[in-house]
């Protein structure tokens, strides 16, 4: 796999590259190339060939790199962060992170992928994680507080990555309850958080990030809903994902220590200015049923709150789906 890695490097600048050449950039044989190409491209990765050309990549592509993120993020930052291990192709981060905790991985360890072969969303959805184009990263935080006041994390991470977007340019970005970060009523990043442990000791919590960055359309067939990207946002075509993975951790890890303080608090004021629910009617799916209601925005421990028929109600986070009613 490592040495799958330096081969597409090699290619990354979207050039033509000789099997020759690129045989003696890795000190292997041109045959073994030609293999190990083979190789990524049954894993999706796509490349051209041309007869006494060689091979290219359909565009020049930054591949994550650890280096890369580490200078990019502040001081402090790169104080609290554990190993940041860089991947080619992984099932899913949050699994990474998860058999790397029960080895011991300490907190602040990250993991970033390339592309992911079983991403997840959560109620089990998949999450689509084409190579190269768009942003999976997994945080491991150990806890000191349980799993039982941890309801309102998954908003503060989704405050978290919104505070990193404006640095890109993007102000028009709002919060939809519990997970996602929504433009124009379209998902632009969603948030997965699992938690192990005890419920009011400590505990492992692995909070995933999906993030659109520059999403072709062939690879967002799987996806049931509607999507946007920074790059149909901005405009721009050479968005960093390392410049950006920096940036979601520079504003993640604070939060996060400011949460393990004072819990949802600190955060209730800002997530209402980009709470696109409250004041909606709205629907939450349950299990078994379907209950409809305005949105009245979060409770101290991130609850939903809405009004029904019968009066207001709190929903927990991971209870409930929600949809903006039509």
């Amino acid at each position: 796999m490592q040495l799958r890695k330096h081969l597409l490097k090699q290619l990354s600048d979207g050039e033509f590259h000789s099997g020759e050449a690129l045989g003696e950039a890795l000190g292997v044989t041109r045959m073994a190339v030609w293999k190990h190409l083979k190789a990524l491209r049954e894993t999706g990765i796509s490349f051209e060939v041309v007869r006494g050309k060689g091979y290219r990549l359909p565009a020049p592509v930054e591949l994550l790199d650890e280096q890369c993120i580490l200078s990019a993020v502040t001081a402090e930052t790169r104080a609290r962060l554990g190993p940041v291990e860089v991947l080619l192709e992984v099932d899913s981060t949050n699994n990474r992170l998860r058999e790397q905790t029960l080895k011991g991985a300490p907190s602040g360890a990250v993991c970033v992928a390339e592309q992911q072969t079983a991403g997840r969303g959560r109620q089990g959805r998949t999450w689509v994680s084409p190579f190269a184009e768009n942003l999976y990263l997994s945080l491991l935080w150990h806890s000191r507080s349980g799993a039982m006041a941890l309801g309102g994390l998954s908003l503060v991470a989704g405050l978290a990555v919104l505070n990193s977007l404006q640095e890109f340019g993007i102000h028009q970005a709002g919060l939809k309850w519990p997970n996602d970060i929504l433009v124009n009523g379209a998902k632009l990043a969603g948030i997965l958080i699992d938690v192990t442990g005890e419920s009011s000791g400590p505990c492992a919590v692995i909070i995933g990030i999906g993030l659109n960055v520059r999403m072709s359309h062939p690879a967002s067939g799987g996806i049931d809903q509607s999507w946007v990207d920074l790059h149909s946002l901005t405009g721009a075509v050479d968005i960093s994902r390392n410049r950006l993975a920096a940036g979601v951790l520079d504003k993640l890890l604070p939060a996060i220590e400011l949460f393990e303080s004072h819990g949802m608090r600190p955060f209730m004021d800002e997530w209402r200015q980009h709470d696109i629910v409250h004041g909606c009617q709205i629907e939450l799916q349950l299990p078994n049923e379907v209950i409809t209601g305005k949105g009245c925005g979060i409770d101290p421990a991130g609850a939903l709150l809405v009004e029904t028929s019968t009066g207001r109600r709190r929903f927990a986070c991971g209870e409930v789906s929600i949809r903006v009613a039509s």
